[in-house]
């Protein structure tokens, strides 16, 4: 499988905050969640409550967008990423390295009650001004 770039990859991992958008029955919804981004596998993993609305929207829509972005105010330090993806709950030969690889950024969340969910992305999209006004990187599955 052909992974992301370098530059790509690297502002993923900087970064530990993603913003998830789902959509079940017509309703769209976002949320923010902590993440670790495994960078072998191009996968996000976070945890979630099954409760939430985007856990449940998944369950009847498991294709999700979303994005990563640099807070600035300065035009030309503007840093984004846009994704797409299928969410879903790992498989058991993977369960072990990603809880592992959540726990190692995140040991916090041996305190609490989620499940741990992967986004495989399908479709990356980085806004970098640094490069360019409005240089874009694109890297599709």
């Amino acid at each position: 499988m052909e992974l992301p770039g370098k530059r790509i990859t690297d502002f993923i991992n900087r970064h530990h905050v993603l913003t998830l958008a789902t959509c079940a029955g017509g309703i769209p919804w976002c949320a923010n969640c902590f993440y670790v981004y495994l960078e072998g596998t191009n996968q996000l993993v976070f945890t979630s409550d099954d409760k939430t609305k985007h856990v449940q929207d998944v369950l009847q829509n498991p294709e999700v967008a979303g994005s990563i972005v640099l807070e600035t105010s300065v035009v030309g330090k503007i840093q984004g990423i846009q994704f797409r993806g299928v969410m879903r709950r790992p498989q058991p030969a993977e369960s072990t390295a990603v809880q592992m690889a959540y726990l190692k950024r995140f040991p916090f969340a041996l305190l609490m009650d989620t499940s741990l969910w992967v986004v495989d992305l399908s479709y990356l999209k980085m806004t970098d001004n640094r490069l360019g006004f409005g240089k874009k990187l694109i890297w599709e599955r």
